[in-house]
C-alpha cells in the first residue's frame, strides 16, 4: 500500500508544460499537502485484473483493462495476472490538485513495491511522466508527478534540453509554519477534466500565440519572486503576488474562470479579508486558495455562501510505502 499526497500550486504553474519549457525553460514552486492518493496492490485469489477505483472493473488480460493509467502502469511494469488494485483518494479527482500525476505516482510506486523492486522519488517521476506524457499522449505538466514523488514545499527547474532539478523551498521551521496558518482552501463545489485547457495551452504555445507566451513568462517571473519573498520570510507578501498570478492566468483563457468563481473570489477579498488568492490547477473548477490574516472572518464568510473548507498542513514524505508484503 502506498500513500502519494496532492498538491498546491503557489507560482509559475503552466510553465512545466514541454510545449512552454522546451523552448523557454520552466520554473514551478508546489507545496505537497496532506490529503493524499492511497493505492493497494495484491495478488488475487481469482484469475484475471480485479480494479476497484471510482468503479470496478474485471479484464481477463491488461489490453482489456478501461482505465487507461491502470493499464498503462501494469504494462510498463509488465505486472502480471491474478492481481488486485484499489485506489481510494482524500480528495476527488478534477479539483485541481494534481490528483492525475498523484495517482500515476503512488502506483507505479505500489507495483515497484509489490515486485519488491526498491525505488526513488526521481525515477517514481519520471516513469510517471513517462506514462502520462509519452505513452498516453495526455497534455499535461511535470510539476504534480515531481511534487507527489518528493513531497515538500518544492521548487523546480525545468530546462529546455528536458533536464528538471528540484529543491527544497529554503524557510525556517517557523517560517514554514506561518505560512502554512496564513493559507485557506475552499472547494467550489464541482470539478472537471482539466484536458481541453491544457490542450489549448500546448496548441497556443506550439503555435507562438504572443498572449499566451507572454502569460506563461510573466507566471514564471512571479514565481520566482514568490520564491524570494518566501525564503525572505516575507509571507504577508504572497497573497498579491497570488492575486497578481491568479489575473494574468484569467486572461489567458476564457474557460479559465466564470463568473460563480469571480464572484467567490471577490467576496472573500472584499468581505472575508483576504489578501489574495487562486484557482488551484489547470482552472475552470475545484479548490480556490487564499492567504488571510483573519482566518475567522474568511471562513465565516466563505462557509456562509455554502462553501466547505479543506484543512490541510504541507506533507513533507512524498509517496511512500506504507504496508510491504514478506
Amino acid at each position: 500500500m502506498t500513500r502519494t499526497p496532492l498538491r498546491v500550486s503557489l507560482g509559475g504553474g503552466g510553465t512545466d508544460l514541454p510545449s512552454y519549457a522546451q523552448e523557454f525553460g520552466g520554473f514551478v514552486l508546489s507545496a505537497a499537502i496532506s490529503k493524499y492518493v492511497y493505492i493497494t496492490v495484491s495478488r488475487s485469489f481469482l484469475p484475471g485484473y480485479f480494479l476497484k477505483y471510482s468503479e470496478t472493473e474485471h479484464a481477463p488480460t491488461r489490453g482489456e483493462i478501461r482505465h487507461r493509467l491502470m493499464r498503462e502502469a501494469l504494462e510498463m511494469q509488465d505486472v502480471p495476472e491474478p492481481l488486485e488494485v484499489v485506489s481510494v483518494a482524500d480528495v476527488p479527482a478534477g479539483t485541481g490538485l494534481g490528483s492525475s500525476g498523484t495517482f500515476a505516482v503512488g502506483l507505479t510506486h505500489a507495483l515497484h513495491a509489490y515486485k519488491r523492486e526498491p525505488v526513488c522519488a526521481e525515477k517514481l517521476a519520471r516513469e510517471a511522466i513517462e506514462m502520462e506524457m509519452i505513452r498516453l499522449n495526455e497534455p499535461v505538466g511535470m510539476q504534480d508527478q515531481y511534487i507527489a514523488a518528493y513531497g515538500g514545499l518544492l521548487c523546480q527547474e525545468y530546462g529546455t534540453d528536458g533536464a528538471v532539478s528540484v529543491a527544497p523551498l529554503a524557510m525556517t521551521d517557523a517560517k514554514v509554519r506561518e505560512l502554512r496558518d496564513s493559507l485557506m482552501l475552499f472547494f467550489v463545489g464541482y470539478t472537471r477534466n482539466a484536458s481541453e485547457l491544457l490542450a489549448e495551452q500546448k496548441t497556443r504555445s506550439l503555435a507562438g500565440d504572443r498572449a499566451m507566451l507572454e502569460g506563461l513568462h510573466f507566471t514564471k517571473e512571479l514565481g520566482r519572486e514568490i520564491k524570494s519573498v518566501l525564503e525572505y520570510g516575507r509571507i504577508a507578501e504572497l497573497g498579491p503576488l497570488m492575486d497578481a498570478h491568479w489575473q494574468r492566468k484569467r486572461a489567458r483563457s476564457k474557460g479559465m474562470s466564470n463568473s460563480r468563481i469571480d464572484e467567490l473570489y471577490e467576496l472573500a477579498v472584499n468581505a472575508g479579508g483576504a489578501t489574495g488568492g487562486k484557482l488551484v490547477g489547470a482552472g475552470g473548477s475545484g479548490f480556490l486558495l487564499f492567504q488571510t490574516e483573519d482566518r475567522r472572518r474568511l471562513r465565516e464568510v466563505m462557509t456562509g455562501v455554502g462553501l466547505s473548507e479543506m484543512d490541510f498542513s504541507f506533507d513533507f514524505d512524498g509517496s511512500v510505502v506504507l504496508v510491504r508484503n514478506a
